[in-house]
Parts: C-alpha cells; sequence; structure tokens
C-alpha cells in the first residue's frame, strides 16, 4: 500500500477541526501535530479572523524592499527602452549614466530585470563563436589605423529597386564614416566615396575589405583598379581570408545592427536613403557601444593626420629595389625578355628586390606580386583551394 501524501496545509485544517470537536486541550493537540504551543495559537488566531483562507501559506517577501528602484528611476528606464527599443541593459546604463552622471543608476542585471517583469526582453539565441584571429591583418590600436569597407547585403525596396549599402568605418572607434546606396557598385562609384572620406577625415593607414569586386580580384596581388588607386592615394589595402567574414567581425557587427534598425523595406529607395543619413548619424552620436564602454562612437573618433590632397602617386621605392614599368600590354620588359604580370598595373611601376635565393620578387608599393622564376615568368602565391577528387565512373555491364 503507497504512502500518503500529506501537505502541510491539510495538518492545518486537521488541526482546527480537532480542536472544535473539543476532545483534546491545546497542549495534547500541539504535541499530537508535532508543533509548539504558539505556533498552535496563531493558526487558531488567523481561523478566527479569517477563516479556512487564513490557514494558506503566505509570501514571506517584505512588503517594503528597502533596495527597491525607485519609481522615477524606472519610468525613465522604460521610457528610454520605448525610445530604443533594440538596446539592451548595457546600452541602456550607458546612456543614461553619460547624459545624468550625477544619478546612482541600478547595475545591468536590475535594468534586465526590469525588462523581464515589463515583457520587453527577448531570449537570445547564442552561436558558437568562431576564435579571434587578427594575423596577418593589422591591429587597430587607435583612430585611422585601419579603416573597413564592404557592401551590405541588399533588399528590394517598396518601388523595386535593390538597395545595396556602401559602408565604411574605422576599426578602433567603430565610427560610421560612411553609409550610402550607389547607384553603381563598381571602382569608379566606390572611389568617389573614398575620395570625399579622405578629404573630410583625412587618411587611413590600412583599408580592409573582403576578396569580391570591385576590392580585389583573382589576379596578381589581389589588386583591382580601385585598390591599385589606394595605393597611389597612400593607403595600404589589406584582405580578409575568402570565407572568412569573422576576420572583418566588427564590420560584419555594424552590418547586423544596421540590419535591425537601419533597413526599412516597406519604404521606397529615396526615402530608404535618407534613412541612412539618420542611421548613421544614430549610430555614431546616439547608440553606445559596448566595446567602447557604452558611449558612442563619435566620442571616440579623430580625423586623420595625415590629409589628403587628391593626387594619385607612384610608390616609391628604396635602393634596394630595382625598378620595372608595366606597359599596356599587361607586361614587363627584363633583360630583353617580357614577363606577363597583368593589365591591372598598366603604366604602373613595380620594385624588384632578389631574395636569399638569388630570384627576384616582384612588388607593387608594400604588395608582393609574385617571383621571377629563372624561365622570366612571374610565380604568383596561390591560396590553397579544395581537394578534387575523383569519382570514379560506374561501368554497367549489359546482359
Amino acid at each position: 500500500m503507497a504512502w500518503k501524501e500529506t501537505k502541510v496545509e491539510s495538518q492545518r485544517i486537521f488541526f482546527i477541526e480537532a480542536y472544535l470537536e473539543e476532545k483534546f486541550s491545546i497542549s495534547e493537540l500541539c504535541r499530537q501535530f508535532d508543533i509548539t504551543r504558539p505556533v498552535g495559537y496563531k493558526w487558531l488566531e488567523r481561523y478566527k479572523n479569517e477563516g479556512i483562507q487564513g490557514l494558506v501559506n503566505r509570501s514571506r517577501a517584505r512588503l517594503n524592499q528597502s533596495g527597491a528602484t525607485d519609481p522615477a528611476l524606472v519610468k525613465q528606464i522604460l521610457e528610454l527602452k520605448f525610445q530604443w527599443p533594440k538596446w539592451g541593459p548595457k546600452k541602456i546604463r550607458g546612456d543614461l549614466v553619460v547624459k545624468q552622471p550625477t544619478v546612482i543608476w541600478p547595475s545591468t542585471t536590475t535594468i534586465g530585470n526590469i525588462f523581464d517583469k515589463n515583457g520587453l526582453t527577448i531570449t537570445r539565441k547564442y552561436r558558437k563563436r568562431f576564435p579571434a584571429k587578427t594575423e596577418p591583418l593589422s591591429h587597430a590600436n587607435k583612430s585611422n589605423d585601419v579603416w573597413s569597407v564592404d557592401f551590405k547585403g541588399w533588399w528590394l525596396t517598396k518601388d523595386g529597386h535593390k538597395c545595396v549599402p556602401f559602408t565604411l568605418i574605422d576599426n578602433h572607434s567603430r565610427f560610421l564614416i560612411r553609409c550610402l546606396n550607389l547607384k553603381l557598385n563598381d571602382g569608379d562609384h566606390a572611389w568617389a566615396v573614398f575620395d570625399a572620406a579622405f578629404r573630410e577625415y583625412g587618411l587611413p593607414k590600412f583599408m580592409r575589405n573582403d576578396n569580391g569586386p570591385p576590392f580585389a580580384t583573382s589576379g596578381v596581388g589581389r589588386l583591382s583598379a580601385l585598390s591599385v588607386k589606394l595605393i597611389k592615394a597612400g593607403v595600404i589595402p589589406e584582405w580578409i581570408e575568402p570565407g572568412n567574414p569573422q576576420q572583418n567581425g566588427r564590420h560584419e557587427r555594424m552590418h547586423g545592427t544596421l540590419q535591425q534598425e537601419g533597413v526599412f523595406p516597406e519604404l521606397n529607395l529615396e526615402e530608404q536613403q535618407k534613412k541612412l543619413v539618420i542611421y548613421q548619424d544614430y549610430y555614431n552620436f546616439e547608440r553606445p557601444h559596448e566595446a567602447l564602454g557604452q558611449v558612442t562612437p563619435g566620442s571616440i573618433y579623430r580625423p586623420s593626420l595625415r590629409t589628403w590632397d587628391g593626387r594619385l602617386n607612384s610608390p616609391e621605392y628604396s635602393n634596394e629595389y630595382k625598378i620595372g614599368r608595366i606597359k599596356s600590354c599587361g607586361k614587363m620588359s627584363w633583360k630583353s625578355r617580357e614577363i606577363y604580370v597583368g593589365r591591372v598595373l598598366e603604366g604602373e611601376l613595380v620594385g624588384l628586390k632578389e631574395n636569399s635565393e638569388g630570384l627576384l620578387e616582384m612588388y607593387f608599393g608594400p604588395i608582393f606580386l609574385g617571383t621571377i622564376n629563372k624561365d622570366y615568368t612571374l610565380d604568383v602565391p596561390r591560396r590553397k583551394g579544395r581537394i578534387r577528387r575523383t569519382v570514379p565512373k560506374i561501368c554497367l555491364n549489359k546482359t
């Protein structure tokens, strides 16, 4: 036979029923139910005042919470959350601290609990993160060390136009330098944006980009016409490895915010372009950034001291280099032989430096292009591709 489960509230009812029968004294009843006399009198008093409902368990929480957040502060927190619904507790607190530094604001955890209590929290699904990898890419230790550029994934606007924002950021401060839709995503239109940004903010040291056009090609040094212009302007282009967007993670993270707060498919193209301008100002001067200690990128970024005069100059080479010029056919004459380099460098000067094996290495500015072999061909280093496996054909024997 199974044991019966007895609840404390049921025992209290049995205690009251036994008392009402008047067969036992209070002391005897307390000994039978294994409680003290003060406890017995307490439940009798509650029964007389409230009836059966007085025997139900009550919360032991304090009626007045001495550490509760001031309702006036809660109101301000919720108002800011309603203004910026995409912001989490860290950004909300960071913005409040910057704007009202004399107020003692609750912790990030408390603000998160306030959001939970008011139904303003959406559970986030975490994905496995890639390990950090910056080498051989440059480190952004201060503003204008590294800028990064990319095109945001496209979408169709209400009037059926494709919108592909061109975005340019400073990797140290996360300052969004440009965010606009181009008529054409080619080198000429991209260079016009670079030119305007250089005139306004000066020159960065490095420009990080992916391997798609117009930033790169599969030719020597991954150079495109646009990257050649960057080098002649005094900016060193650097490319992430194909299929490794995490190497440009800061830019990708900005694109995630842009997708959430700056993309409006219900607008036409003209309206969306205006929204991109508003988003750029909001991202730089309104939205606190967690990686910056919850201050805005605009409060961190400083323009470059390297001003841009609009001139494109050929790279300069030290005395250890020999100089060659690429002809209009993409070839370079060397010791009465012609070496094909690539038409992207037509008319440009390249530097040749002897390596430890006695062979000449070719550079365009800081970019290594390849090694000239003894048969006067340019050996271009290639990234290892996928291993292709030969699949045997299936022979069907006719019977």
